[in-house]
């Protein structure tokens, strides 16, 4: 019989840790958990948590389906700007054309999806950057919010208020301490992982972001396919749009204008690289809930809301360096080495 080394036995039985980004997302959960739960009680109250939640649900929505165009290898910044012009579209069709909100509120997401759409062709069909193309639909989709405000009957900076009490009741009620908006994020997140982690469709997202020549040889609709993705964006958009016009009760212009930061911090956050190929929609989940945690906790702490956006800009910045010291390899190496001490 061949006699087994005792360093092959040992090689084969060392347990290596396999270093994931979602294990580091939790991580940042926890710590928010324990930093701000020790800090204030409140923030860990099941129904206080989760009603806060509701205030970032446009970001962690719009962040969804923003994942599937970086992983194309774009970048949709325009998302803010659509979500005003969905807010005010519906008001306007209610307030002014007599429409009825459920209608209105479909039109403007119907709208929303155009918007993302004439970005997405535009990013397909030439060499122009993701980043200048949505850039400019950013001030396009931001005027014709605040042309289509001169229709309204009311001041532009009062906005339109006064829908129908069952329709913006419906996002403030909730099932027990779980806000119907937390249920309808819950919804779209299962639809978004099923389409980009389960069908076809999503394998080809992937492949584009490898590799655009290699799709296109294998056959694949590429322009099509990068198309579809700013219109899934845009069509978020458009939702988060309605849960926000529906959730304050009043039609806005400038709704979702701050949030640009937030939305591409929650997507590269997650572990979607900027250069395409590589994400998913549990890490976009999961940062998701970081940043909406982060802002709440810091709030309920007594910051102003004003320097919120502070501790998000410096958390865009660490997540793409650690992201970098991950593709590197540097964090790989670091495990590796504790494991391979920890198996001595």
């Amino acid at each position: 019989m061949t006699e087994v080394k005792p360093q092959k036995v040992a090689e084969k039985n060392k347990i290596r840790i396999k270093f994931r980004w979602e294990y580091f997302l939790i991580a940042l959960l926890v710590l928010e958990f324990v930093t701000f739960g020790s800090m204030n009680p409140r923030f860990l109250m099941p129904s206080v948590l989760l009603s806060s939640l509701t205030d970032y649900m446009s970001v962690c929505v719009c962040a969804l389906f923003g994942t599937f165009v970086m992983i194309t290898g774009g970048i949709d910044i325009q998302q803010g700007a659509i979500i005003g012009l969905t807010s005010i579209v519906m008001g306007i069709l209610w307030q002014s054309f007599g429409m009825n909100i459920l209608f209105a509120a479909l039109f403007a997401v119907l709208i929303a999806g155009l918007c993302g759409a004439f970005s997405g062709v535009i990013v397909a069909e030439t060499n122009v950057q993701p980043m200048v193309v949505t850039l400019g639909g950013s001030f396009l989709f931001s005027g014709l919010a605040i042309a289509v405000t001169s229709l309204s009957k009311t001041e532009s900076y009062k906005g339109i208020s006064g829908f129908p009490t069952w329709f913006t009741d419906f996002f403030l009620r909730s099932v027990g301490p779980v806000p119907y908006q937390f249920i309808v994020y819950i919804i779209l997140a299962v639809l978004a992982y099923v389409v980009l982690h389960k069908l076809q469709y999503g394998r080809k997202i992937f492949l584009i972001g490898v590799n655009k020549s290699t799709a296109d040889f294998s056959g694949i609709n590429s322009k099509a396919i990068i198309a579809s993705t700013y219109i899934f964006s845009g069509l978020a958009a458009g939702i988060a749009g309605v849960m926000m016009t529906g959730y304050l009760g009043t039609a806005k212009a400038d709704y979702g204008g701050d949030l640009t930061l937030s939305i591409v911090t929650a997507i590269v956050l997650g572990g979607t690289s900027n250069f395409g190929g590589k994400g998913g929609v549990v890490g976009t989940i999961l940062s998701s809930l970081i940043i909406s945690l982060l802002q709440f906790g810091l709030s309920l702490n007594g910051m102003n809301t004003q320097y919120l956006a502070i501790p998000v800009g410096v958390l865009l910045i660490l997540s793409l360096i650690i992201r970098s010291m991950v593709d590197n390899g540097t964090f790989r190496g670091m495990f590796n080495l504790v494991s391979n001490r920890g198996g001595k």
